[in-house]
């Protein structure tokens, strides 16, 4: 068996790939809803302490943690654009965002445990409540929040939505045309918009069980809607922990991009070219690299020919290529 080893790159290989202009829309909708969630945050501890409420003081320092998670969002932007040329980075800075995320999901699952904590205690030990002012903050509250998705939404609308389609031939007398979609998350995004519509959801909550509380004297309705938030927030912080925590392994056999590449290589070869080892993980939200050894019969396929198969596909920007000529 004669071997051709070559090793190629679809394109040259640039970090500007993963640090692109839905980033720096991204950087700024955190950072904006960063700051607003800051200051909500001290309007509901300095209320709190004025008013002598504990259920402001409590809802600020529960506040406190989603400016934290959001400023980690915020952060971790700021740190992927900073090193984005750092050539330390072999594919680019993008899962520093994912780290970030899946962070910030762990702290989603922590305040949740202590939502739940809280509620539970509140139901065999229950305390005085403000209706009239935490009301008012509830609403302030969800209103800031409701703010703060629309301004996180219109940042995610820049655009991670990658449809094309291609046309291409591979020599053999067929042509193909493919018209696929991806849709591609921007999961440090996400993690902050998670943290806006939980606190959202939880105010949503809070407001129902305090007009409970107040006009038909439901006092147990507060804990039990605290109970529910915690189940909903921690729902919400184990699918985002499962979405970064599948990047961060470099999960992504399953992605359709891999079909694609199978098809690619393999489609029109009529068994005499296939494909031996195959490894495909991603670099960016739209970028993927992959390393392939492909075993073949036809003498005049290389690792060059293979390039140009698999350049139809702009979502894989970097390919190392391993061809194995068998007679």
């Amino acid at each position: 068996m004669n071997t051709t080893r070559q090793y190629d790159d679809l394109s040259p290989w640039t970090h500007e790939h993963v640090f692109d202009k839905g980033s720096h829309a991204a950087e700024r909708g955190t950072r904006l809803v960063m700051w607003i969630t800051a200051v909500m945050m001290v309007v509901e501890i300095a209320a709190g302490w004025w008013f002598n409420s504990m259920a402001l003081l409590a809802d600020g320092w529960h506040m406190s943690s989603h400016a934290l998670a959001i400023g980690l969002s915020t952060f971790a932007y700021a740190a992927a654009r900073k090193y984005a040329k750092d050539p330390r980075f072999a594919f680019g800075t993008w899962k520093i965002e994912i780290l970030a995320g899946y962070t910030s999901a762990i702290s989603l699952l922590g305040i949740a445990a202590l939502m739940a904590t809280n509620s539970i205690e509140r139901f065999f030990a229950p305390s005085p409540i403000h209706y009239r002012e935490a009301i008012a903050i509830a609403v302030l509250g969800l209103v800031v929040n409701v703010v703060c998705a629309f301004i996180l939404g219109g940042a995610h609308h820049h655009g991670h939505d990658h449809g094309h389609g291609h046309h291409h031939g591979h020599g053999h007398g067929h042509d193909h045309h493919h018209d696929h979609g991806h849709h591609h998350h921007d999961l440090n995004l996400k993690s902050a918009y998670v943290h806006v519509i939980a606190d959202a959801a939880t105010s949503v909550l809070a407001i129902a069980a305090l007009f409970g509380g107040w006009f038909f004297g439901w006092a147990w309705l507060d804990p039990l809607m605290g109970i529910v938030g915690a189940v909903l927030v921690a729902v919400w912080a184990k699918n985002l922990i499962v979405d970064t925590g599948k990047v961060l392994l470099d999960r992504e056999m399953d992605a359709p991009v891999v079909a694609e590449i199978r098809e690619v290589v393999e489609g029109d070869a009529g068994g005499d070219t296939r494909i031996v080892d195959l490894h495909v993980w991603r670099v960016g939200r739209e970028a993927y690299a992959c390393a392939l050894g492909v075993v073949t019969r036809d003498p005049g396929l290389t690792a060059d020919k293979l390039r140009e198969r698999l350049a139809v596909h702009e979502e894989i920007v970097h390919a190392t290529i391993e061809v194995h000529q068998r007679r």
